[in-house]
Formats: C-alpha cells, structure tokens, sequence
C-alpha cells in the first residue's frame, strides 16, 4: 500500500503517518525508487496508535503500548500499570476543568453585561489567588 492507501485505510493523515516513521513508530518498507511500501501490519500499528492518541495516550505512552503488544511474554499487569496511571490523569484533569468552569460560571454569572465598565469578570482575573508566588 501507498501512503495515501495506508492513510485512508487507518484514518490518519499522511503528515501523521510521515512523522510516525520519522521517530521510529512504525518502519514501512522503500520500494527501489524510495517509495514507502505499507505492509497491512504497518496499517494495524496506525490504527492501533490511531485509537491509543484519540483516548489521549502519549507518544511515548503508545510507544511502551505497542512493545507491550509485540511482547508475547509481557504480563498484562504491565499494561493495565500504564492504562491506570493514565486514567489518573485524566481523572485529574477533568476535576481541574470542573473547577475552571465552577470558576468561570461564578464570574459570568456575576457580570451584568451591560454597557456599564465594571466587570466581575475582569475583576475576579485580576485577582492573585494562590497563583504566580
């Protein structure tokens, strides 16, 4: 397969797939004339990077996932050590963005939006709470 098969294929634009090869996620095969040649195990290691990068895994988190793939003898605890520690931080940031938005609806509520230049908003940015030392 060429790059725009492969790319079509695993729902992955061919910059993506490009940049995947130049630090060494995936290793398609030259043609003679230089031309990537896609084998369909390159096109299941897109699609498995392709889902591992959409629930938010790292690069080097999908890294570790697709040696743990490849490893026949790894222990599964091994993979479910990385999918927790990354389920942590999604759990962390979705309690940070729930309190950015109890934060941010606070101010807007607050605000009259009228014509008038007091601002609740502006207000409460401008204020130091805990933040920059």
């Amino acid at each position: 397969m060429n790059i725009g098969d492969v790319a079509a294929r695993a729902g992955l634009p061919a910059k993506t797939i490009r940049y995947y090869e130049d630090i060494g996620l995936i290793r398609p095969l030259r043609s003679d004339n230089g031309y990537r040649a896609f084998r369909e195990s390159d096109l299941h290691k897109l699609a498995f990077i392709g889902r591992a990068r959409g629930l938010g895994f790292s690069i080097e988190e999908c890294r570790r996932l697709l040696a743990l793939y490849d490893d026949r003898q790894r222990a599964s605890s091994d993979v479910k050590a990385l999918a927790q520690t990354h389920l942590t931080q999604i759990a962390a940031k979705i309690t940070e963005l729930r309190a950015m938005e109890a934060t941010l609806q606070t101010l807007v509520s607050a605000c009259a939006g009228d014509d008038r230049p007091d601002c609740p908003i502006l207000t409460g940015l401008a204020e130091a709470k805990d933040c920059c030392g």
